[in-house]
């Protein structure tokens, strides 16, 4: 397995890291999970990798080349509906959308075209267009990508610019919470996911951007720009 690089030893002396979503010096080491440490924070509630085991741009690559987002794959498109449906009741016809982090599979544009939308896809990996970030857009979707954060911070301050006042932002991950058993949980095994987002996570983000929360369903959250 990846991960197995990343072994550490749970005795190992591990110092406080400054948080990469809200920048408290609260953050404290946590947990290890598959071999890899974690920090929470104080603050915001965000649980982050250490920085020094942030995978590299090619260790995510060779491990996204081995997802399959195919847009014609019927599992996928319901995989996908988890977010859209709630979404699309909320969008004017015809508005313009970019799906951020869409991956080698632009499934999202796909399907919202067929539903009479423009869509532009940005990834920064496969579709490293990033005159498409210059813009502005009616909506933003974000599937499974926040968790790839290294510093959510910045990437969080680039939705935030992306977005028409009055405009929507659709995120999909899965949330961390009390119930989670972290350091047996599938969704950490991943290495390229970095960065966990409680639901008190995604309540400091509305009130530090400005934003709305419309809706949060499972690993569905979607907000308004105010």
């Amino acid at each position: 397995m990846p991960w197995r690089k990343f072994i550490l030893s749970t005795s190992e002396p591990r110092s406080r890291q400054s948080c990469p979503l809200c920048g408290a010096t609260s953050a404290a080491p946590w947990q290890v999970a598959y071999g890899r440490p974690y920090q929470r924070c104080g603050q915001c509630h965000l649980t982050f990798l250490e920085p020094s085991h942030l995978p590299s741009r090619a260790a995510e690559k060779a491990e996204y080349d081995l997802h399959e987002n195919d847009p014609a794959d019927p599992g996928y498109r319901r995989f996908l509906a988890k977010l859209l449906d709630r979404m699309l009741p909320l969008i004017e016809p015809g508005s313009q959308g970019l799906d951020f982090g869409c991956g080698p599979g632009p499934a999202i544009a796909t399907i919202l075209r067929e539903q009479g939308h423009h869509m532009v896809n940005y990834d920064p990996v496969y579709v490293p267009d990033r005159d498409c970030l210059s813009r502005q857009y009616d909506f933003v979707t974000c599937t499974e990508a926040v968790e790839h954060f290294h510093v959510p911070a910045r990437d969080f301050a680039i939705l935030q610019r992306l977005l028409k006042p009055g405009a929507l932002l659709g995120l999909m991950t899965q949330p961390l919470t009390g119930d989670t058993d972290f350091p047996n949980w599938w969704y950490a095994r991943e290495i390229s996911h970095v960065s966990f987002y409680a639901p008190e996570t995604f309540e400091w983000l509305a009130s530090w951007l400005g934003w709305k929360l419309v809706m949060a369903e499972q690993s569905v959250w979607i907000f308004r720009k105010l």
